[in-house]
């Protein structure tokens, strides 16, 4: 995207792809339809934005692999940090996950997030 400034819609129209974030053998109901919409990476590839949406889905992440702050726009996400504590997220709410960290990831329903991620 050439644009410095833009908006994301949270009901974006454009063209969502496929995304392959999660292991089909983590997807906790039939649903495996994860998909992303792009609206900005740079050349170098070091930020992204977008929206993300996944049906419930539980995975252990040993080494998250980017800076990312997340808005939930819909949906219930459940975020267990290495420690243990356990902490419930829903739509409004802004999470930041630091590169490197280890949690479970636990989307308890369908969630639609904005993200930006850096590397």
């Amino acid at each position: 995207m050439t644009e410095s400034t833009f908006k994301i819609p949270s009901h974006a129209d454009g063209a969502k792809v496929p995304s392959r974030l999660i292991p089909k053998a983590c997807f906790t109901t039939e649903e495996n339809d994860e998909t992303t919409q792009s609206f900005y990476e740079a050349e170098d590839g070091s930020v992204s934005t977008g929206v993300w949406e996944c049906p419930p889905c539980k995975m252990d992440i040993d080494n998250y692999p980017v800076n990312e702050m997340m808005t939930i726009i819909c949906g219930a996400l459940i975020m267990t940090n290495a420690e243990g504590v356990q902490e419930t997220f829903g739509p409004g709410e802004v999470v930041f996950v630091s590169k490197g960290s280890k949690l479970t990831w636990h989307i308890t329903e369908r969630l639609r997030k904005y993200y930006m991620t850096s590397s």
